[in-house]
């Protein structure tokens, strides 16, 4: 693969299919991205949406980086497939019903945009594809257990 078909297709990911390039909002959009893939995987095998999962991440790690050195901006505003993965997290093990679809959009993006500690942290000190990675990842950590707890106890 070439240079410039490499950087096209960390391009193509990162800016999560175009969704990060709609003017207002983009990591609201690249959220709904993520839950289309969600949508599209939940009938899948558990570990290996987590394997799904897991390799988007580290797909994002090398595009955003690759990306964002062309754009010469640290995580651009466009580049959203952090979100995808983060919603992508938030959903693991959760059921595909329109309740708790909506309650893991509305908590991923919630703590995605708060960013409580060490989520702020990470994204001021924290570099590269890495860095633009891991704060989503976190942000989708912190939504999952919230959503995970609130399913089984709704579920029951």
């Amino acid at each position: 693969m070439s240079d410039t078909q490499k950087l096209f297709f960390a391009k193509w990911i990162s800016l999560g299919f175009g969704s990060g390039k709609i003017p207002v909002a983009p990591g609201t959009f690249g959220t709904m991205i993520g839950v289309l893939i969600y949508l599209l995987l939940s009938d899948i095998n558990l570990y290996l949406y987590i394997a799904i999962t897991v390799a988007f991440y580290f797909l994002g790690v090398w595009a955003a980086h690759l990306y964002s050195d062309h754009l010469g901006v640290h995580d651009h505003g466009s580049i959203v497939w952090d979100e995808v993965v983060g919603y992508m997290i938030t959903m693991i093990a959760i059921p595909a019903q329109w309740q708790w679809i909506l309650l893991g959009f509305i908590l991923f993006r919630l703590f995605d945009i708060w960013k409580p500690w060490p989520i702020r942290w990470l994204d001021e000190k924290v570099h590269g594809g890495t860095g633009i990675m891991i704060d989503d990842v976190l942000a989708g950590i912190y939504a999952w257990v919230i959503l995970f707890v609130t399913v089984n106890l709704f579920s029951i």
